[in-house]
């Protein structure tokens, strides 16, 4: 089988001939060409398997070659070698469509990782249809789904920067894992940080790592983040909550791909790509004077936006029923009748991440394994369009047959009144301080449920079957809520 062929276009002699023997030495063939003219006859003969180019040629940019390589669409990975400190020119060259860069004077280390990593490319298997990995999370068929998945496709192919946004829940993190797995990197690590969890005073030795005796407490050396992730994918969640000293030292990072763990006097190599990803809009931040601009140009390579779930409810069968086979085992669980309905008619403030609350809450209330519409609990969850940001009002929500004081049945007046205990709990529920606001709102809120169900339960003689249905909710549910609202009650008839 023939050795990758190499194209290496520089107009220095001398880098081209260090160039060429580095990448003889590895097993390669290679050819080279001092001028854009040159490289395009070349490329027109041969077939490549990583073409390596200067920024600056005598008759051009090799911002021309990387663009004119990305569209014809042969697949060929491209990376630039761009002058120390030209952080700008490598940005510009990622986004448009390099595989990666290097910088001057060139690392022979890193030139080398930087090769293997692209020769990974022909190794690797095609994505399959649509893009998705196997084994993969990132389910779901329709057009937004489908057109995420084959730009992932595309980005996997990349070691450039990527930032991932989207609404909390909205699964960043499983497509920063979707884009490892297709990328050449996935039998390395993929680490995941949560930016915001780590105190400001932890950050450095997490990220670095630190040497034996660098501070008190560290009794042993210890690897950071990056050092875990060399090789492979390091994915910065929440990065909007770095603090800006970090910030700092996390650019430096990135730029030079060199850490120095504290305690240390030498910086070590790593080669890391980083994925970051948040909620919060990173530009406005900039604007804010709470995110380095530098910092966000440099993450900010490439954007991936994600879809809200509302923006995919043709994805809601197959979501939910992976999420109820992951929960309750295959051929445990169903949606009774109505229920696709009801979640298509919900909002999902909360995305994919609530869609698994609802139902792993509402599994917990079904009987027999099938939800039912009132299982769900979505009435008290949905938000108030128009209302100002308010919260819905509990009277609302409720049906109307109980949003009045009901008249206690005649058959419970014959037998005498309702237990002494219910009775003192309806007394004593809804009560305002001097202000007119509860002075203590989770106790305020459970004495308006105590008085709800106490009324369902007085206007069906206490048939619980009856009372969990006149609230739209399912005799478990109604039997767990008596019992954390610690409600006394005779038992039901039913």
């Amino acid at each position: 089988m023939a050795a990758p062929r190499i194209l290496v276009v520089d107009d220095e002699a001398d880098l081209r001939e260090l160039l060429e023997i580095t990448l003889l030495k590895m097993g390669l063939d290679v050819d080279s060409a001092a001028t854009l003219r040159q490289a395009r006859a070349l490329l027109d003969e041969h077939d490549y398997a990583l073409v390596l180019t200067d920024m600056r040629l005598p008759d051009g940019l090799g911002l021309e070659l990387v663009r004119e390589v990305s569209a014809a669409g042969t697949g060929t990975p491209i990376a630039v070698i761009t002058a120390y400190g030209s952080a700008e020119n490598a940005v510009v060259a990622l986004k448009a469509g390099a595989f990666d860069y290097i910088s001057k004077p060139v690392a022979l280390d890193a030139l080398r990782v930087m090769v293997r990593s692209a020769l990974k490319l022909l190794e690797a298997p095609p994505a399959p249809a649509g893009g998705a990995a196997p084994g993969s999370r990132m389910i779901g068929s329709s057009p937004a789904m489908a057109a995420l998945r084959a730009q992932i496709g595309r980005l996997a192919r990349s070691n450039a920067p990527i930032s991932i946004t989207g609404e909390s829940g909205s699964g960043k993190e499983l497509a920063a894992r979707e884009i490892h797995a297709l990328s050449s990197r996935a039998s390395k690590p993929f680490v995941a940080v949560n930016c915001g969890a780590i105190p400001e005073t932890l950050m450095e030795a997490e990220f670095f790592g630190y040497r034996k005796g660098a501070f008190t407490g560290a009794a042993e050396e210890r690897d950071g983040f990056f050092q875990a992730a060399n090789g492979g994918t390091l994915m910065l969640d929440e990065v909007a909550d770095l603090p800006l000293p970090m910030q700092v030292k996390l650019l430096r990072a990135i730029q030079e791909r060199r850490v120095r763990k504290i305690g240390a006097t030498a910086e070590e190599p790593v080669d890391v790509r980083i994925i970051s990803a948040t909620h919060q809009d990173l530009a406005r931040c900039v604007e804010q004077g709470r995110f380095r601009q530098d910092l966000f140009y440099r993450l900010n390579v490439i954007e991936l936006a994600l879809p809200p779930l509302r923006e995919r409810l043709d994805d809601l069968p197959v979501l939910a029923a992976t999420i109820l086979a992951r929960l309750a085992g295959p051929d445990q669980a169903a949606l009774g009748p109505g229920v696709l309905e009801a979640l298509r008619a919900y909002s999902f403030p909360g995305n994919i991440r609530e869609l698994e609350n609802v139902l792993e809450r509402a599994l917990a209330f079904a009987n027999d394994g099938v939800i039912e519409v009132g299982d769900l609990s979505l009435k008290a969850a949905r938000p108030v369009e128009g209302g100002g940001g308010g919260v819905q009002s509990a009277a609302a929500t409720l049906p109307p047959s109980l949003t009045q004081p009901a008249p206690v049945p005649a058959q419970v007046q014959d037998t005498g009144q309702p237990p002494a205990a219910l009775s003192a709990q309806l007394a004593g529920a809804a009560q305002l301080g001097p202000t007119g606001l509860p002075s203590n709102l989770p106790e305020y809120l459970n004495q308006v449920e105590r008085e709800i169900i106490g009324r369902a339960l007085q206007q069906t003689q206490f048939n619980r079957t009856q009372a969990a249905a006149l609230l739209g909710i399912s005799v478990r549910q109604l039997r767990y809520q008596i019992q954390k609202l610690e409600i006394c009650a005779p038992d039901d008839h039913a």
